[in-house]
């Protein structure tokens, strides 16, 4: 076989899969807020692998770790931008106790990214598993699996959260890090409950039959085909879900229960702003930076997430998809 002829060939193996990347383009330009929330999303990546380079870590109140704020002294009183601008610092003003709203805006946006994929990655893998089991196996394993997901889902998830991290903390798991897998321990029955459903559904369809009639394993059924079938749902779930953890781990750290103090983190510089959101008598809105700026942040993120997961049902769900 020539070279033409294999380029034929390659060309033609591959036509199904650029028409259907076109078809996806073709999705996403129908739909300008998906545009807009993929605009945003991006932003916050950039914005987040930038931040060595327009926050430049360093202070040497930070202590060697890029994480924590730089800190211009112990001032119980925010100053506005603009008026303590030292060094490329402190650019969107300080908050009580001094610290920068500018470097934790730009590094809390590593932190909302950190914060959201390690819990959602986990989450999601864990939901797959279990309601994949469950759903496809049912009986004893499927009641058993879904009887303590039962019990999870009964209590509410941000009470129970802070019951784990209450736990975690004192044996020894530093806090952020008891967050994290405290979402995690939370967040994995919603995923299960969802990919169960739809393998109760797919594993009766002619396709599975035939798969299990030439002598399919149970672990390639449910890989090659229990699993691309159904996981379109949780795939969307899960991109809805980041900007949804960065907003609920924002509001365990205004509670005390998340970012360790000076933590880079949209959360925490909000949690400084609680005793100067009323402003002075004379001027009550005097002191909006230290809330409006970080809860922009917050709020656009969020967005982007919501947005872009509407994209992705566009995209992936096959009961919409074509009309």
């Amino acid at each position: 076989m020539d070279v033409k002829s294999k380029l034929h060939e390659f060309r033609l193996g591959m036509q199904p899969s650029i028409d259907e990347l076109k078809f996806i383009a073709t999705r996403i330009k129908s739909s300008p807020l998906s545009i807009v929330g993929a605009a945003i999303v991006i932003f916050f990546i950039i914005l987040a692998l930038a931040a060595p380079r327009i926050a430049i870590p360093g202070h040497p109140s930070q202590g060697g770790n890029p994480y924590m704020m730089p800190k211009f002294g112990i001032l119980a009183t925010p100053q506005p931008p603009g008026s303590t601008i030292k060094d490329n610092y402190a650019r969107f003003g300080t908050t009580a106790w001094q610290y920068d709203i500018y470097y934790g805006c730009v590094w809390g946006s590593r932190s909302a990214f950190r914060v959201g994929i390690l819990v959602v990655i986990p989450s999601l893998l864990i939901g797959l598993a279990l309601g994949t089991l469950a759903g496809y196996y049912g009986g004893y394993i499927d009641e058993l699996l879904m009887r303590f997901t039962d019990i999870i889902i009964a209590f509410p998830s941000l009470i129970l959260c802070m019951a784990f991290i209450v736990v975690l903390v004192p044996i020894g798991i530093e806090r952020l890090d008891a967050v994290m897998l405290a979402f995690v321990l939370v967040g994995w029955p919603s995923y299960a409950r969802i990919i169960r459903g739809e393998a109760l559904r797919i594993k009766n369809e002619d396709y599975i039959e035939a798969a299990k009639s030439i002598g399919c394993s149970d672990f390639r059924v449910i890989l090659k085909h229990i699993l691309p079938n159904s996981i379109y749902p949780v795939v969307i779930m899960a991109s809805l879900d980041i900007g949804t953890i960065v907003l609920g781990v924002a509001a365990l750290t205004f509670l005390g229960l998340g970012a360790p103090e000076g933590w880079a983190d949209w959360g925490q510089l909000i949690t400084y702003s609680r005793n100067f959101i009323y402003g002075k008598p004379t001027d009550p809105y005097c002191y909006w930076y230290t809330f409006i700026i970080p809860g922009l942040f917050i709020s656009f993120f969020t967005l982007g997430w919501n947005l872009l997961g509407d994209a992705f049902r566009d995209i992936l769900d096959p009961t919409i998809r074509r009309k």
